[in-house]
């Protein structure tokens, strides 16, 4: 339909436009609520030694100023992120937990592993693809952030550690612009309430300071019954200018919020594996309807300490961050030292339900009770009433096994310190800039992760559990629990490790006329020790054990599957490891609007809990015997050219990446052990004339599994989810007091699973805004996301469309629109 045409209206402007990434230096707002004039030259700070002119500098960098951000509404950050030239995200999942990669990086399973995010250039977490608990479940996005710095390859891999890929920075306001913003939103088409708030202002003639946050409460974006939202943050940042030039800062942050999380759901899949068609079913909308509903739980399970526990499911992703950051820089004898410092206390309860099987009334109850079995309602209104095998229940007559995983996170506890002195040398003519820096971090992973196993309709919002009778009377299932586990012991588990990282770094730059050359070096040292528990360890520990979970004397069959923690039985966790990483480049500025670059970096990303319950991993020492094992090595070689003239900019990278992959498939006992290669073209620019304005990105990627140490077969293939295309595109037109715009992205079709079977097909999304200011200081704006209701297909578990037609896929949520009625002051 709009496809194509959004299609080619992208990758022609693509050739001539993209990007308006102004950055102010370090300490100063980027954006404020209030127009502000143009910087003269687009300034980059993140991964590099310097913040410098884009045009000097030998990197692919993009920025995206907090306005340009907001114009759309508060969405969740992934969203924000999907818009951004050069990065691959698959949200849909919750406001965290998405997936995030960059150049054919590889996306094996969750989370953003081979890119760092960073808050106001420290890291969130030190490591972006812990399980279940991605960096962004710590990260909100409203009024507080200035602007959103990522830089793609290059010094990333050697201006922080576990970030080979490319870094996501995350900049605050700072209270350079006086003033302040309160803005009350409201969902249109959905429940939600949100107030956000940001100030800043002078304490005294060196002194400012910046606070800001929000709150909301609501259903969410898909009808639950129940408030999915509820809480929010507060971040505060007060700077002190020190006599003679410099300035110290601190950073507090509170955040306590819980939002809904979603998987993949139902979907009727048909057709052939190249051309398959999926289509909702009566009852469940795969873009708009949820699992989650009022009429399932609680989480009923044994806890961390084997006791008998029962956790809301409307828990979700229940995140909470308490941290205190300190930041000064300050010269000294013609060096410029630079200190940062943040302590993070994270926790916080995370739950999200996902599918096992799913299958017609009658063959559902007979996979679990034998011929002959029949269901029951255990919940909801219709509590106690039969449901007839062969009946079209809710329309589509299906019932399912749902896992709903439960993982505690009782410290994520992390500490990050960065010090760095820089001076620039006068030498022949051109300037010399020398870098030396000294990181440390300390992560901690204390988690347990729990399960209970439950058998629902499928009646989007509504959902309610069920009971299986056997033929003879025999209840397999208890209250609407087929088991107090996964089934199995499966993924019963508890982590508590200690990470720490010391890493060393240097760089040399040489600007001299027209011509930039420079390298930098990184040594990653990490010490990893601790303890894990868990049936998945082997040995003797069993991990399945019978418990009266209701007490009445009796052990029902649900109560034969109830997984507990080997508690006596610990493996330890002891090992060491250490990796160099390298960058150089080169930049020649052909002209003042032009320059070309070229540069080659080796980095790696420290293997975290994706090799922990492994065989990897020694159950009996702790020791990682392979130095492979411990960390994963990515290469890059990039070059390209940058045009900055006339309010239009163009920046196109041409890159060939290899990278390999230690990782464990989310939802599964799959591991993978593979090495990657990856070629392709990024394109972003801009062009703005007059009131109009409008950003475009496009991504050109083929990669293929180049080798697979644990299935051969797969070598050769595509990865799994690696589209060939992406583009994005940010039309707007500003009349002063009225203004509309919108915000487009596209993908092409790709692979649901590395068997490169069946295909998942490309899908365009289109969010868009129109604000209007009746009157000085008082702005009325409509957002919408996905405003088409477009049903974009992020991921399919089978690899072949399925014999019944049943399958199981996460989508892009459905349309969403929000008012939004903002005061400044």
């Amino acid at each position: 339909m709009h496809k194509s045409g959004l299609l080619l209206f992208a990758a022609q402007l693509a050739l001539v436009s993209p990007a308006f990434a102004e950055a102010n230096d370090d300490q100063s707002d980027a954006a404020s609520t209030r127009p502000q004039a143009k910087p003269p030259v687009e300034v980059f700070s993140t991964g590099v030694a310097k913040g410098r002119d884009r045009l000097d500098s030998a990197t692919s960098t993009s920025a995206l100023r907090g306005d340009d951000i907001q114009k759309f509404g508060p969405r969740p950050l992934g969203d924000v992120l999907r818009t951004m030239a050069g990065l691959r995200v698959e949200s849909g999942i919750g406001e965290g937990n998405n997936n995030y990669t960059v150049r054919g990086l590889p996306l094996a399973a969750g989370g953003s592993k081979y890119m760092q995010f960073q808050e106001d250039g420290l890291p969130v977490l030190e490591f972006g693809d812990l399980f279940n608990i991605g960096t962004d479940v710590y990260l909100r996005n409203d009024l507080s952030i200035a602007q959103i710095e990522t830089i793609r390859g290059g010094s990333a891999s050697t201006f922080a550690s576990n970030s080979p890929g490319g870094l996501i920075n995350i900049i605050s306001r700072t209270g350079d612009v006086e003033g302040g913003s309160l803005q009350l939103s409201s969902g249109l088409d959905f429940d939600q309430k949100r107030a956000d708030f940001s100030y800043g202002a002078k304490l005294g003639e060196n002194t400012r300071f910046h606070l800001g946050g929000f709150y909301r409460q609501g259903e969410g974006p898909r009808p639950i019954g129940f408030d999915g939202w509820r809480g929010g943050q507060v971040k505060l940042n007060v700077t002190r200018n020190l006599a003679g030039g410099g300035y110290i800062r601190l950073y507090l942050k509170l955040l306590d919020d819980r939002s809904p999380t979603y998987a993949p759901y139902f979907v009727n899949i048909t057709g052939t594996n190249s051309n398959p068609v999926f289509r909702s079913y009566p009852g469940f909308k795969l873009n708009r309807d949820s699992v989650l509903s009022p009429y399932l739980g609680p989480v009923v399970t044994l806890d961390e300490n084997n006791r008998l526990a029962a956790f809301p499911i409307s828990t979700g992703q229940h995140a909470v961050s308490k941290s205190i950051g300190l930041e000064t820089q300050f010269d000294v004898a013609d060096w410029t030292i630079t200190e940062r410092m943040r302590y993070s206390a994270n926790s916080g309860d995370f739950n999200r339900a996902f599918p096992s099987s799913a299958n017609t009334v009658s063959a559902f109850a007979a996979s679990q009770g034998g011929a002959g079995a029949s269901a029951v309602y255990a919940s909801g209104p219709l509590a106690g009433q039969a449901i007839p095998n062969g009946s079209m229940v809710n329309g589509n007559g299906l019932l399912a096994l749902y896992y709903v995983s439960y993982v505690r996170a009782h410290a994520l506890d992390d500490f990050t310190n960065d010090l760095r002195a820089t001076r620039v040398w006068k030498v022949s003519g051109g300037n010399l800039t020398t870098t030396l820096g000294a990181y440390y971090a300390s992560q901690k992973l204390k988690t347990t992760w729990l399960h209970t196993a439950m058998d629902i309709d499928v009646n989007g919002g509504k959902t309610a559990m069920v009971d299986i009778i056997s033929a003879n009377g025999t209840a397999q299932t208890q209250d609407g629990y087929y088991a107090f586990a996964r089934s199995t012991s499966l993924f019963r588990r508890a982590f508590d490790v200690d990470y720490r990282v010391f890493a060393p770094y240097g760089s040399i730059n040489y600007h001299f006329g027209k011509i930039a050359i420079g390298g930098s070096l990184r040594y990653d040292i990490g010490r990893v020790r601790g303890s894990l528990i868990g049936a998945d360890l082997g040995g003797g520990r069993k991990g399945l054990t019978s418990y009266d979970i209701n007490g009445d004397g009796v052990i029902s069959a649900a109560e034969k599957r109830v997984a507990y923690l080997p508690l006596t039985e610990p493996a330890p966790v002891n090992y060491n490891y250490g990796y160099l990483s390298y960058s150089a480049g080169v930049n020649y500025r052909v002209a003042e609007p032009f320059s070309l670059f070229a540069r080659y970096s080796l980095g790696a990303r420290a293997n975290a809990d994706k090799i922990l319950f492994t065989p990897v991993v020694s159950t009996t020492d702790g020791s990682v015997a392979s130095s492979r094992d411990k960390a994963d090595k990515v290469r890059q070689l990039e070059g390209g050219f940058k045009f900055r003239k006339n309010g239009i900019t163009l920046n196109a990278t041409a890159f060939r990446v290899t990278a390999d992959d230690h990782n464990v498939l989310n939802g599964s006992a799959n591991r993978t052990d593979r090495s990657y290669r990856a070629t392709g073209v990024e394109l972003e620019g801009g062009v703005q004339r007059g009131r109009f304005s409008l950003m475009l990105g496009a991504t050109y990627t083929k990669a293929k599994i180049t080798a697979d140490r644990l299935d051969p077969t797969l070598a050769g293939k595509e990865p799994r989810h690696q589209p060939d295309w992406t583009f994005t595109a940010t039309p707007q037109v500003d009349f002063g007091r009225a203004a509309i715009g919108a915000s487009i992205v596209t993908i092409t079709k790709s692979y649901a699973q590395d068997s490169n079977l069946l295909v998942m097909p490309g899908f365009t999304t289109v969010g868009a805004f129109a604000t209007v200011s009746p009157m000085d200081r008082i702005h009325l704006s409509v957002t919408a996301q996905n405003l088409f209701d477009t049903v974009g297909i992020f991921e399919v578990n089978q690899s072949t469309v399925p014999a019944n037609g049943i399958g199981f896929a996460r989508s892009v949520n459905g349309r969403t629109v929000q008012g939004s009625l903002r005061f400044d002051f």
